[in-house]
């Protein structure tokens, strides 16, 4: 697993999973503010691209983040973050090993599976695979994730990269997760967040994980459509790292 790092290795570690689709420069910003204080690690997950491996499912990877923990980070780290894919990883990971992190931020992870869109993952992938090395093509797709006009060459070059097989799988896998019931179990102190504007779907899965995590705070964001607290309200992102690491 190929991991980005900002900050001194001495110091505390955060680390912040990428949306699908995406890469570690999704987090970019908010690692530059971060770094002064805290050790940030971004991993590129499977099938994106610099990746060493295919996307295999949500399960793997939070496996293996889990391992690079374990043998790199003494076993748990101070906060991890994720949006999208990464969020449903972290997720995964909250299920899987309750003590793995001190805090949290989930942010806009779909927990109800989309039946009807999954089943077309593969077909519609398929037919449209050519399109995605086509700039006008992704210049569309960009405009549609609302992202700045500065990350759009990262997104076109690491979009590029995907291949069909793991694009199917990625997309396959974000539209039929659902939670384990050991995530309830988690020792973590979680912030959900889901932007006001996003689809009913994705703030129905925030107020579900709420429910499962009584003692997590939930914040639905004005103004914000998918990926947007992350990506473009970097300084309140940041802010609400430290309120949530003073609680």
């Amino acid at each position: 697993m190929k991991m980005i790092e900002y900050g001194e290795r001495s110091k505390e570690i955060m680390i912040f999973l990428h949306g699908g689709g995406l890469s570690w420069w999704n987090y970019k910003e908010i690692a530059e503010n971060l770094e002064r204080e805290y050790h940030v690690l971004m991993p590129i997950l499977d099938g994106h691209a610099g990746s060493d491996r295919e996307f295999i499912s949500i399960e793997e990877n939070a496996r293996e983040i889990i391992e690079y923990i374990d043998s790199k980070c003494n076993g748990s780290v101070l906060l991890i973050g994720g949006l999208s894919l990464g969020a449903q990883i972290l997720l995964e990971i909250l299920a899987q090993r309750r003590d793995i992190c001190k805090y949290a931020i989930i942010e806009s992870a779909l927990i109800i599976p989309q039946r009807i869109i999954n089943g077309y993952v593969k077909p519609s992938v398929y037919m449209s695979y050519g399109l995605i090395k086509k700039r006008w093509f992704a210049r569309l797709q960009f405009h549609a994730l609302r992202m700045k006009q500065e990350m759009f060459e990262s997104y076109y070059e690491d979009t590029c990269q995907i291949s069909r097989k793991s694009l199917v799988a990625i997309l396959k896998a974000n539209t039929s997760y659902q939670t384990k019931e050991s995530v309830k179990e988690c020792g973590a102190k979680v912030l959900i967040l889901v932007g006001k504007k996003e689809s009913n779907m994705m703030i129905a899965s925030a107020k579900k994980i709420h429910k499962l995590l009584p003692e997590s705070a939930l914040e639905i964001v004005e103004n914000c459509y998918h990926g947007e607290i992350s990506m473009k309200q970097v300084k309140d992102y940041v802010r609400r790292v430290n309120v949530v690491l003073k609680k």
